[in-house]
């Protein structure tokens, strides 16, 4: 073979490559600048974040790292872009949060708002835990100087190279806070992405909703496209467990039906609803922000009022629990986000875990009843062992099992590093918030606070 037929061969080889390669990210690139966009409209807007601070953390890793964001504070948007290709613009409507604008014209999604319920009292002026003054004793037996140097080391000092990665921390023990830290900048009225916890907040309203009877586990979900087809059979409890059986592939770091859904989709119910069965119903355990959007679509039909539908998270759930500085985020068509969209401060993360670490009671009222405590918790048969409804056993990936940590352990989980571990053995709770675990043993640190605690 010839000199110049190799060199041709080689060169036609390198152009399929460098065309391949072209292909693969240019596909991508809608992703990652509609993921930018949205992040930072909503950690500008609603969470009241710097822009910088947004890139620095919430946008930080690869490959959305790589996207470029313009904030337009007059017009409450952002619009953002790769090396200035791909560009995808997010508007912020009030009460709904932050959208992506994409068939819909920007006027018509301006006009989509809502007016946040009133909660009926002020936090200043209340005790813990629907309050915010703190009790003048904690607990007693409690290594707390141990405690606070443990803090400390999960945070990242000003100036230095981004490791930790860690936010916010509450510790709760006995039902007081008896500890929190926070990265510089930040405090207790500071909102967090909480990210897949979303999940956790809609199983808990799924759940009051079930003790009225307006919600029945064991009954069809009652899709009307799925009438005459296998989905007829998956039920609410399926969905809820996410054992519906759908072909579903989560993967937030590449084209998948999770970030086709929630980057590329006005939809987000059609978006799951689209899905063809691939295993029967309760049989299979996969893991699905489509399951959790399923849930807020099955809840939205249930209630049948739009008004009922947009208070009812509120008025049921987050401000009888006491966290009022949460909210969760709509899509295009007025569906809660309930997989991926919620913000609120590391204090109403750990009134949330109180609320199943007292078995649905808070200050006294019962919120929830403890039958769908004991649900939320109870391993899905298809799971083996890992999942139940809407809060994780153990933690999926492997090298952040907890092995040192209670058995009795259940969590809400972040995508990115954001827990809210619940261990009644312990009277405990233990929020961490983050962006990102890559140096943050989550293992070693609850088993440390497990340390500071009397025997």
């Amino acid at each position: 073979m010839n000199r110049s037929l190799i060199r041709r061969i080689i060169i036609a080889i390198i152009l399929l490559l460098v065309a391949y390669g072209i292909v693969f990210v240019w596909q991508r690139v809608p992703i990652i600048t509609a993921f930018a966009a949205k992040g930072m409209c909503s950690s500008v807007f609603l969470a009241g974040k710097g822009p910088a601070r947004v890139k620095a953390e919430d946008l930080s890793f690869f490959p959305i790292s790589l996207a470029n964001s313009k904030v337009d504070y007059n017009e409450m948007s952002v619009t953002s872009t790769v090396f200035g290709l791909a560009k995808r613009k997010a508007i912020y409507r009030e009460g709904n949060g932050a959208v992506i604008v994409l068939q819909t014209p920007e006027e018509e999604l301006r006009k989509t708002f809502f007016k946040f319920p009133e909660p009926g009292y002020l936090q200043d002026s209340l005790s813990w835990p629907k309050g915010d003054l703190l009790a003048d004793t904690l607990p007693s037996g409690v290594n707390l100087k141990r405690l606070h140097e443990l803090l400390d080391t999960c945070f990242d000092q000003p100036g230095s190279e981004a490791r930790k990665k860690t936010l916010g921390i509450a510790v709760v023990y006995q039902n007081q806070l008896i500890a929190e830290e926070y990265l510089h900048g930040y405090n207790f009225k500071t909102l967090f992405h909480g990210w897949s916890m979303t999940k956790s907040i809609t199983g808990a309203w799924a759940g009051i909703l079930a003790d009225i009877g307006l919600l029945d586990p064991e009954e069809p979900v009652g899709i009307e496209e799925w009438e005459n087809d296998e989905r007829s059979k998956i039920t609410v409890k399926d969905v809820i467990q996410m054992s519906t059986g759908l072909d579903w592939y989560e993967n937030y770091f590449t084209i998948s039906d999770a970030t086709i859904m929630l980057m590329n989709s006005e939809d987000m119910l059609a978006s799951v609803t689209d899905n063809k069965p691939v295993h029967p119903a309760g049989t299979y355990w996969n893991y699905s922000s489509g399951d959790a959007n399923l849930l807020s679509g099955i809840i939205r039909n249930r209630l049948m009022d739009d008004n009922l539908y947009h208070t009812g998270l509120y008025l049921d759930l987050l401000h009888p629990v006491g966290m009022l500085n949460t909210k969760v985020e709509t899509d295009a068509r007025g569906l809660f986000v309930a997989s991926s969209y919620s913000y609120g401060t590391v204090r109403d993360w750990a009134r949330f875990g109180m609320l199943f670490l007292n078995n649905g009671v808070v200050a006294g009222d019962t919120i929830l009843s403890t039958e769908w405590v004991d649900f939320m918790k109870t391993p899905a048969e298809a799971s083996d062992g890992k999942y139940a409804g809407t809060f994780w056993l153990q933690e999926p990936q492997e090298q952040n099992a907890l092995t040192d940590v209670p058995n009795d352990v259940f969590f809400a989980d972040g995508f990115l590093g954001q827990r809210i571990y619940i261990i009644p053995s312990k009277n405990l709770v233990v929020v961490r918030m983050g962006y990102g675990l890559s140096n943050f043993n989550l293992n070693n640190f609850l088993s440390e606070v497990i340390k500071t605690l009397p025997e």
